[in-house]
């Protein structure tokens, strides 16, 4: 099973080309984003075909009503669909969607998949239906071909906890889990303010314990390859100094650390 490590425009300052040449040279072999805007989506693709590198799209629903985050979701697949990415990321629904409207939306959503031939995976975020473990235990058990982007950050924050008492509910999360997010969360907020950082020891152990388990997994499902984002956010999500605003740490630093440590991690478990 290959590593393809993947890194997000997120945050990154400077030109699209410059955040390109930036990936490309860092060894990362793919790019997380939403899908440009048409103006820019020539230089975009020149750009990936320039530094060889693979396209993981984005999708993030929107709308008033869950009819909306539908026909948004089917719009924006429909255009990712285009550009052959190496496979979907998709923020859909809300959270507060009673059960049967969540049922609805990724039925629909299964079909569309089914259709187009990509895989897809349904990132755990706070604000959408699957923002807990045991929320997004319900949806798997209700759907067994529905997969999700790991970003379990966002349970840690919202259980306030490292997540020991829902080891059922993880199990399941982690079985069905095709691609990670490799933000390090705690207790009171969806990332720390530096993973390197002694006093979040216990914080990183169980969010790389969680992770060498997704690859475990995904290993004896005898996948071709495995994709890992750290995708480390700028402010708000990375902490600042007051009045200033100034970053507590470096995000780029950060994210490519996490990739290191996680690639080494991930190849003595291959081995």
């Amino acid at each position: 099973m290959k590593l393809k490590l993947v890194k997000s425009l997120w945050g990154m300052e400077g030109t699209l080309a410059e955040k390109v040449r930036r990936i490309g040279e860092a060894g990362y072999v793919a790019i997380e984003a939403q899908v440009p805007a048409d103006d820019q989506l020539p230089e975009f693709l020149s750009l990936l075909k320039q530094y060889k590198l693979e396209f993981v799209a984005m999708v993030i629903t929107d709308g008033a009503t869950p009819v909306d985050h539908l026909t948004s979701f089917r719009a924006k697949i429909e255009k990712a669909r285009s550009l052959e990415p190496l496979q979907i990321t998709v923020h859909g629904g809300k959270d507060w969607w009673p059960f049967e409207v969540q049922k609805e939306f990724f039925a629909e959503a299964l079909e569309i998949e089914r259709r187009i031939g990509l895989p897809v995976n349904h990132e755990t975020h706070r604000g959408r239906p699957m923002f807990t473990p045991a929320a997004t235990a319900r949806l798997l058990a209700e759907f067994p071909e529905l997969h999700i982007n790991a970003d379990f950050s966002h349970f840690a924050n919202v259980c306030e906890s490292l997540l020991e008492d829902q080891k059922e509910a993880m199990a399941l999360c982690i079985s069905r889990s095709r691609h990670l997010h490799g933000r390090i969360g705690h207790e009171e907020g969806p990332q720390v303010n530096d993973p390197r950082a002694p006093e979040w020891a216990a914080q990183v152990a169980a969010h790389f314990g969680w992770w060498d388990e997704i690859v475990r997994t995904r290993l004896k499902a005898g996948a071709e390859y495995f994709t890992f984002n750290p995708e480390f956010g700028p402010p708000t999500y990375m902490p600042t100094l007051p009045h200033t605003r100034q970053p507590v740490s470096d995000l780029w630093e950060i994210c490519l650390w996490t990739a290191q440590q996680f690639e080494r991690r991930y190849n003595e478990l291959v081995a």
